[in-house]
């Protein structure tokens, strides 16, 4: 089973919408899958009831209930598991990074963004982390100089996500990308991501 947990010390990331988009993926894939929703906006749970469907679980947590929750996953063949969390370090953040096997830190190519990832780096020292640049315009340098930026930190994933309606239009009837537009550009990054996730 493996755990990837979605962090960063600033809200506004596309933390929920990478946890709801990948869940589909791997699911899509034949994956047993599980989304813990650790983030008290609860993003990810919304989504999973506009859905209304039961392919894959998600489930509102609390820190507390984490250990369980991913015991409860392996016992029954999880393959992965993906922890949704609030843009802020605290005792949630905390046990969702010491729990994972993969800390995914999105990143939006700009100032304030590649600010608080200075943050969230140093909190995943150790770990196996990186970033993932999301909402890049798809004109542009802002994603290489954003790369260059974040890769004195820690590495950044090869795939990043351009800003798309596609992203957002899914998640309005709980849907993601591949199956809002399967062909799409937004549905090939998401499948590219994934791809070199699973594989990290």
């Amino acid at each position: 089973m493996k755990t990837v947990a979605l962090v960063t010390q600033k809200g506004g990331t596309g933390k929920s919408t990478l946890a709801v988009h990948l869940a589909v993926t791997a699911s899509r894939r034949g994956q047993l899958v599980a989304l813990i929703d650790l983030d008290p906006q609860a993003s990810a749970s919304l989504w999973a009831e506009r859905r209304g469907k039961d392919d894959f679980a998600v489930v509102t947590a609390r820190a507390a209930d984490l250990p369980g929750l991913l015991d409860n996953a392996r016992q029954q063949g999880a393959d992965l598991v993906l922890i949704d969390t609030a843009g802020r370090a605290d005792v949630t953040t905390t046990a969702a990074i010491e729990a994972a096997d993969l800390v995914l830190i999105p990143a939006r190519p700009s100032l304030y963004d590649l600010a608080a990832s200075t943050t969230t780096a140093a909190q995943v020292k150790g770990r196996n982390a990186a970033f993932v640049l999301n909402a890049v315009p798809t004109r542009g340098t802002r994603a290489d100089e954003a790369r260059a930026a974040l890769a004195d930190l820690l590495p950044v994933a090869p795939v990043h996500l351009h800003q798309l309606v596609a992203y957002s239009d899914a998640l309005n009837d709980g849907r993601s990308v591949e199956e809002l537009d399967p062909y799409g550009k937004a549905a090939e990054e998401i499948r590219a991501l994934y791809d070199w996730l699973i594989n990290v």
